[in-house]
């Protein structure tokens, strides 16, 4: 028997769904539609020879459980997935969904606490981080190409007065080095990094650029050499002498990413440890 679910494939598809009034049953089929386009499939061995069972009065067999006829083993929508084994209603996890996709600076748990009516800050943080989690298999999927600019910068606060320690801005900091290489028009990867060195930057472009690609940097000497790595060679602005364009060469895309992260950070997360800062860099390169 294969079972088709409502055609949901993707979010954005919700916005004819009041999300405020979603019910559990319209969640399920939202996340079924999203997970199984082409009908049904077992998590376990790949079969759509499967049969969804009724639940009872007793509880016996909650809702959305559904058996492969192959392997006799049970399954939700919710197996193998970020979802798995939480208490969170799937109503509240698709709430959350939508609310991280579309809040353009993000959202914090404690306000997801609030607007999910969840009990604890705790369930709300880990809510926020499974779904990070999420979106970095997203983000991570395939070699970035075309015209593709890198830039750097450095996250944190400053320190605080009663620390002896100088204020340093950009380079010389204590704050933690991120790194973003964008497609233009495309997709994005950032992530935070040991240094700025030419070791380490060149390594990240290497391994996540294409070959045929275009490089496109500011004038910082750890860049130079990289464009004998790739075809469509290496173009710098000098930000230095106060160029930031020459005709399409230029790290606009770059800058603009780095200026939203930055804007999230100081007004929705206020704060982010070092520990979990590339959970965060992953949630704005997949948004």
């Amino acid at each position: 028997m294969k079972l088709t679910p409502p055609k949901f494939t993707r979010l954005n598809d919700m916005a004819a769904i009041d999300i405020g009034r979603l019910k559990e049953n319209q969640a399920r089929k939202i996340l079924e539609g999203i997970r199984w386009k082409d009908g049904v499939t077992c998590p376990h061995c790949g079969s759509k020879d499967v049969t969804r069972l009724k639940s009872d009065k007793n509880k016996k067999t909650r809702d959305g459980v559904i058996q492969c006829n192959h392997c006799r083993k049970q399954f939700t929508v919710t197996t193998n997935t970020v979802m798995h084994g939480s208490h969170i209603t799937l109503r509240q996890w698709v709430q959350a969904f939508y609310s991280v996709c579309t809040h353009k600076k993000g959202v914090s748990a404690l306000q997801l606490q609030r607007n999910l009516g969840l009990g604890s800050y705790r369930s709300a943080w880990y809510l926020a981080h499974r779904i990070r989690l999420a979106m970095q298999e997203f983000v991570i999927h395939g070699a970035l190409k075309g015209t593709v600019e890198v830039d750097e910068t450095y996250i944190g606060g400053k320190p605080r007065k009663t620390e002896n320690k100088n204020h340093k801005r950009g380079r010389g900091t204590d704050k933690a080095p991120v790194m973003v290489l964008v497609e233009r028009n495309g997709r994005s990867v950032s992530s935070p990094v040991e240094n700025v060195t030419g070791e380490t930057l060149k390594s990240a472009i290497r391994e996540t650029v294409h070959k045929k690609s275009v490089i496109m940097t500011d004038e910082w000497k750890s860049y130079r050499g990289i464009g004998k790595d790739f075809e469509g060679g290496h173009y710098v602005v000098n930000h230095g002498e106060g160029v930031y364009a020459i005709g399409i060469i230029n790290t606009n895309t770059a800058e603009s990413y780095f200026a939203i992260l930055k804007r999230g950070i100081h007004g929705i997360f206020h704060h982010i440890s070092k520990k979990h800062l590339f959970r965060y860099c992953d949630e704005f390169s997949f948004r």
